[in-house]
């Protein structure tokens, strides 16, 4: 038994070390490639958390600013208000000429301005490309 052993360890077939130099490269890429992988995940993990924090007070002031400006996309429903209480005032004190046969309607005189119009494009376009990226730095994350 102990020639066997002694002409093993002698022998080419097994190296001292017990490995050879291919699994020898192997070994030492698995150790380099995991080193570069910690880094690389690290790296785009603290990423993809600043663009989280970042879509997300983006998307908080956004909305806080669509919200103010929605009430531009209506007529104002107090001028509607004030033309018909003009009217029953002028029929109460008798003017029915002045007060006409028909209500008048200022929503008939409104209109929506392309200025407006196209900042609310903009705004709800940012709001949606935030929630986009949002949405991508998740995915990412849980990938």
């Amino acid at each position: 038994m102990k020639q066997v052993l002694d002409v093993l360890q002698d022998s080419t077939i097994a190296s001292k070390n017990g490995k050879d130099k291919r699994s020898r490269f192997w070994g030492v890429y698995k150790r380099v490639a995991e080193e570069h992988d910690s880094e690389f995940l690290e790296r785009y993990t603290s990423d993809m958390d600043i663009v989280l924090v970042f879509s997300g007070l983006f998307s908080a002031v956004s909305t806080s600013f669509i919200v103010a400006m929605e009430s531009n996309l209506s007529p104002d429903p107090s001028e509607t208000t004030n033309a018909l209480l003009t009217q029953l005032v002028q029929i109460g004190l008798g003017n029915f000429a002045e007060a006409g046969s028909t209500p008048v309607a200022p929503a008939s005189t409104w209109s929506l301005s392309a200025s407006t119009l196209w900042i609310q494009m903009i705004a709800y376009a940012s709001l949606s490309m935030s929630l986009l990226a949002a949405f991508g730095a998740v995915l990412g994350k849980q990938w």
